[in-house]
């Protein structure tokens, strides 16, 4: 007899649990699915390239009707979830109740969007759906958009309506771009590039209000120096948040997000959490690579299976065409830590690497990006790096050859460098 599964979200954490399952246990489970959105799993990841309109919507579906179909999926598309029955052990659904014998909330996150005035506007939004992705592609060329936060969401944002033909400001409150994934010299070249394809960056930059016109709708940002810039739409990219609202009804145990052990079990045994809506030993989760590992653990365990979610390190890559950077690990200065730069203007290349008791723990890289994933096991293996110390910022190709005769000096108008920063 199979079990009742309820799954309360279909994003791409909950769409990797269900390949798990039914690949390993097919008749294991009588599965249904909620969703809020009116479809089924996509690549939230691609949303950027169908904004730049280099790629369909229907190409970055990963799930569609025929897949639930083959596999017996019922789904509850276009359906809230309203409560949870723990007594009962139902999903009540704004169409009707679904039992379940085990239930897995994979509610996800939502936008943060900070009590601005003005932030409620006609013509503010967030950046988390196709229907967003819709709204920015409907701006047409020669309209203004404002973005509010440039880190990989927002930049993302501004490149894709930019390739659009929309004028785009990005407002940053730090001091450079992409502030937690990137130091100032990879900021910069990455702010020349993006300021090259149009679009305008406004940085230390503090916003204040959002300005309405007479018809109440969102006209303008105004900065607080007093400085307005004038838009026909407001995009929010400052944070997301673990959408925990479903399980603190449910009076389940919810700190940032809804709390979960090793096995993504919450405070109740027969409930388990997933994705972005998880805080997992204080930790909460933005990126889609701890996701995945906590949809195989998951799996294992609806299987009653041994496994166990860690939290490994991960790397950040911008989907900018043009664009390449690469960023993992820790890269902030301290004591007993040295710095391996390379830098060269022209080509629009930099790579900073810091290494800390001889092992790489941190790497910033932009123009060249092919070797970041070797950089990135390096970093997550706490590989000992004295005897590549040399040529380790050129990378894997470097390591089993012999090393490099002393490179002639540079010509003086060729800003190009490497320095060893102790």
């Amino acid at each position: 007899m199979p079990q009742r599964l309820v799954i309360v979200g279909a994003g791409m954490a909950s769409g990797r649990l269900l390949e798990h399952l039914l690949a390993q246990a097919p008749e294991a489970f009588d599965i249904t699915l909620f969703n809020a959105e009116p479809r089924g799993t996509y690549n939230r990841l691609m949303l950027s390239p169908v904004l730049a309109g280099e790629i369909s919507y229907d190409e970055i579906v990963t799930h569609d009707d025929a897949w639930y179909a083959h596999h017996n999926v019922t789904c509850r598309f276009g359906e809230w979830v309203i409560a949870i029955d723990r007594e009962g052990k139902r999903v009540i659904g704004t169409k009707g109740a679904v039992p379940y014998d085990r239930l897995v909330i994979a509610t996800g996150s939502a936008p943060y969007i900070p009590p601005l005035p003005g932030h409620d506007l006609p013509g503010v939004i967030a950046y988390r759906d196709v229907e967003d992705t819709d709204r920015m592609i409907g701006l047409g060329a020669g309209s203004k958009a404002v973005v509010i936060g440039g880190g990989l969401l927002g930049l993302e944002a501004a490149a894709g309506m930019a390739a659009r033909g929309v004028e785009v400001t990005v407002v940053q409150r730090a001091g450079h771009l992409m502030n937690r994934q990137l130091d100032a010299p990879a900021a910069d070249l990455l702010q020349q590039a993006l300021e090259a394809r149009g679009i305008t960056v406004v940085c230390n930059a503090q916003s204040q209000e959002i300005l309405a016109d007479a018809a109440g709708q969102a006209r303008a940002l105004r900065l607080a120096d007093g400085s307005e810039l004038p838009c026909d739409l407001v995009l929010m990219a400052v944070g997301i948040v673990p959408s925990v609202g479903l399980a603190r009804e449910a009076g389940l145990r919810v700190g940032q997000g809804v709390c979960v052990d090793d096995q993504l079990l919450t405070s109740d045994p027969s409930i388990y959490a997933l994705g972005e809506c998880v805080e997992h030993r204080g930790a909460v989760f933005g990126l889609v690579a701890p996701l995945f590992d906590q949809a195989k653990v998951l799996a294992q365990t609806l299987r009653d299976l041994p496994g166990c979610f860690v939290n490994k390190d991960v790397s950040t890559k911008l989907k900018v065409t043009g664009c390449d950077l690469f960023s993992a690990g820790d890269f902030s200065e301290a004591e007993r830590r040295e710095s391996i730069v390379f830098s060269d203007l022209r080509a629009g290349v930099y790579k900073r690497l810091v290494i800390e008791n001889n092992r790489l723990i941190g790497a910033v890289i932009y123009g060249d990006t092919q070797d970041g994933g070797w950089f990135f096991n390096l970093i997550r293996d706490g590989v000992d790096v004295s005897a590549l110390r040399d040529t380790l910022i050129f990378g894997p190709a470097y390591q089993d050859a012999p090393k490099p005769e002393p490179a002639a000096p540079a010509p003086v108008d060729v800003p190009v460098f490497m320095e060893v920063l102790a």
